[in-house]
């Protein structure tokens, strides 16, 4: 079994030092967790008034002390830590998700499809779905509203990822609805792990929650509290493709018919 934490808090609008503090705390809390997972721009907080804003309190990943921590936290407590970051690489900013392992980057997802105001903000990804092994587990990311467009999930459980982690800043309570459709069609765990507060004119949807390969949601947090939410799964459910006696998640698909 694969023990799994959820770490759901409101960062503060462009204060990474408290942020980073505050998240140092909670993480420390997940004691013996082998993959732990914070919500989108966990560092910076998400509103930006503006992108010279942005760009002011942003950093490059190698200088970032939110992405330190999350290094130095993971070689402490020996274990995978996945997070949303705010990253600047020259004059681009992008929506990323950091995966870190035993004091080490393992990789960066840009986020691709951007909502609403952060278009004014990010450039969008470059399309990199890479997986990440952590000993056999193999790990994808997405960042919250890429939840709306279903193939990049495709790719990553064809490249037989385990689970998806989806950190998130959700407004609206959409993602409740598609992320379980996703998991069935992919027959993946999910873990979309949200933020809580209201920012400016933003009011976050809290309930963080793991969706199972069946599309059950096995935890979840609540709407408004600062909580972890632990879960230990067996991925022995998302290596097994098979909908029906007869029909492969994968082998079943027909593209030579969608035109």
């Amino acid at each position: 079994m694969t023990k799994i934490a959820q770490i759901q808090f409101k960062p503060i609008l462009g204060n990474i030092n408290l942020n980073t503090a505050n998240a140092e705390k909670l993480i420390s809390k997940c004691n013996n967790s082998d993959i732990i997972i914070l919500p989108e721009l966990s560092d910076t907080a998400y509103n930006f008034p503006d992108r010279n804003y942005a760009i002011e309190v942003s950093h490059k990943v190698n200088e970032n002390p939110f992405a330190k921590m999350l290094m130095n936290k993971s070689e402490e407590m020996n274990t995978c830590i996945i997070s949303g970051i705010c990253e600047k690489e020259g004059q681009y900013l992008f929506n990323s998700s950091i995966i870190v392992s035993k004091g080490k980057i393992l990789g960066l997802y840009r986020k691709i499809h951007l909502f609403m105001n952060e278009k004014d903000i990010f450039e969008a990804g470059d399309g990199l779905l890479d997986i990440y092994k952590i000993g056999d587990i193999k790990i994808g990311m997405q960042i919250c509203f890429d939840y709306l467009f279903p193939e990049p999930w495709r790719i990553l459980a064809q490249k037989k990822a385990d689970i998806i982690a989806h950190p998130s800043n959700l407004v609206t309570y959409n993602a409740f609805k598609v992320v379980p459709a996703l998991s069935i069609m992919n027959k993946v765990f999910i873990a979309t792990t949200n933020r809580i507060g209201t920012e400016r004119d933003l009011n976050f949807a809290g309930k963080s929650f793991l969706c199972n390969p069946n599309g059950e949601i096995i935890a979840e947090a609540s709407k408004l509290k600062e909580e972890i939410i632990l879960s230990e799964i067996d991925f022995k459910l998302s290596r097994n493709k098979m909908i029906t006696s007869r029909n492969h998640v994968f082998n079943d698909l027909r593209p030579d018919s969608y035109h």
